[in-house]
């Protein structure tokens, strides 16, 4: 009998030969062969349908951005699959398992539905398949194939940002040390692991500390090639007609903004606006410019407006609150995360700055910056874009000097900044003098906020710029 394998109940004696078996006859007597010979491979795997999970803020569906595994690769627990694109934030979306890629079910700019398969992944069976997902038979696979598989159990901390970098470097995450908390794995150990297979020498990573301020007679280093670069400019798109109508869906950011303007026009606006003089912020500011830029990071004059914002909803907390569906309860919130308008090729988003009430102004101005970088480049999160209380919106950046901006539900209130402007106006003497002039539009929710407590946060909001010095007296 020429046989491979042998599988029987009864007493077996195997010899290692390639055509020889010699066993009991009691083996004989079994009715079905196959129950006594096998002569498939090794048992197979499982595939798993890997389902696209909600993602919160109600989203059902997203468009898939970017694939960062093909068919065939093989994933662990953690590792990127994919990125996608949300009417609200970008998702890198990570692999519950480990095992090898089979079948991507969405090709770059499709639709992909919560719920629905995302890829197919075939897992070892011994580790198991959760129960809500879906499995799949797949046809056998050889004993070779099958040992060529990696198979991990190590779970591996890392954000998405570092991920994709150990993906740009063909870097493994599981052969890469962690020394966040929690072994979590920090950009820092990328690089260092980088380093180490390419015989590289890199400097110690930037620490946050306080740097001596300048003396005057010393120059200011300038800013690096490379970052100035990054800096979008204005393109003109030729004009192209074509004679013909155009039908598009409705997608992404611009989703997002009909359905948040189309629950803003239940809210009764009130409108007040102000002008402010800037000519004392602008001295301080142009002080400060060279400090911050040593330290790495680009100061405008937003930090400063955000932070008097806050100083001033410690006075009026109103402003920092929601309002029911009912209209049966107000919540104030205890976190002044304000929100900053950006304009960007994908549309208009508002990521906020979370917990400003504990920051300084230089806080928020690494943090502006980090929002701004992002922002650019269609990266940010559901955690920058959620969860705002307040709103300025700096409309002054591209012109124009007054606005009536739209409250973002659920908050009760919104700032729209003008452009500053050199404009004369009369001091207390009764001399004309060249200030730096901007003009302020606010919006308020008038079902809960008259318009006498809308002056007075405005007023208060206005004498800290006016007066920056006067923002010490209050900072914490």
């Amino acid at each position: 009998v020429c046989i491979h394998r042998v599988r029987s109940c009864s007493s077996i004696r195997f010899i290692k030969s390639k055509y020889v078996c010699v066993f009991d006859k009691s083996a004989l007597k079994f009715s079905h062969q196959q129950r006594l010979f096998r002569t498939s491979p090794v048992s197979c795997g499982q595939i798993v349908q890997f389902k696209l999970s909600d993602i919160g803020e109600g989203i059902t569906e997203v468009t898939v951005k970017e694939w960062y595994i093909k068919e065939g690769d093989s994933v662990s627990q953690f590792d990127s699959i994919c990125e996608v694109q949300s009417d609200k934030a970008s998702v890198t979306i990570t692999s519950r398992y480990d095992g090898v890629i089979r079948k991507l079910h969405y090709s770059i700019d499709d639709i992909a539905f919560v719920g629905k398969p995302l890829v197919d992944i075939e897992i070892d069976p011994s580790k198991g398949v959760s129960p809500e997902e879906d499995v799949v038979e797949t046809p056998p696979m050889s004993h070779e194939e099958h040992t060529h598989q990696e198979i991990k159990g190590h779970k591996t901390l890392a954000t998405p940002a570092v991920r994709r970098l150990a993906m740009e470097n063909n870097i493994k995450l599981s052969e890469v040390v962690g020394t966040g908390k929690d072994n979590r794995i920090l950009k820092e150990d990328i690089l260092n692991y980088l380093a180490k297979q390419t015989g590289a020498i890199l400097p110690p990573s930037p620490k946050a500390e306080i740097v001596p301020p300048v003396r005057k007679t010393e120059a200011v280093p300038a800013a690096p090639k490379d970052k100035a670069r990054r800096v979008p400019v204005p393109v003109s798109r030729p004009i192209a007609f074509s004679g013909k109508d155009r039908t598009e869906p409705v997608t992404g950011f611009q989703k997002a903004m009909v359905k948040t303007m189309s629950a803003a026009l239940k809210i009764p606006h009130f409108g007040y606006s102000d002008e402010i003089d800037l000519t004392q912020l602008v001295q301080l500011r142009e002080e400060l410019k060279p400090l911050a830029e040593i330290r790495g990071v680009k100061l405008s004059f937003m930090p400063f407006f955000i932070k008097a914002a806050s100083l001033g909803l410690l006075q009026y907390p109103i402003l920092n609150a929601s309002l029911d569906e009912n209209c049966q309860n107000v919540t104030y919130k205890a976190s002044h995360n304000i929100g900053v308008a950006m304009d960007t090729e994908q549309g208009l988003i508002v990521p906020n700055v979370k917990n400003v009430q504990v920051c300084s102004v230089f806080d928020i101005a690494v943090e502006l910056n980090r929002l701004q970088s992002l922002g650019s480049a269609g990266q940010l999160g559901t955690s920058d874009l959620t969860g705002g209380t307040f709103t300025l919106s700096n409309i002054g950046t591209i012109g124009g000097t007054y606005a009536k901006p739209v409250i973002l539900p659920p908050e009760v209130a919104i700032g729209a900044l003008g452009k500053i402007q050199v404009l004369p106006r009369f001091n207390g003497r009764g001399e004309v003098f060249k200030a730096q002039i901007m003009n302020v539009s606010w919006s308020a929710d008038h079902r809960i906020i008259d318009g006498a407590t809308m002056a007075r946060f405005s007023n208060l909001w206005k004498s800290y710029l006016e007066s920056p010095a006067s923002m010490l007296l209050d900072l914490k």
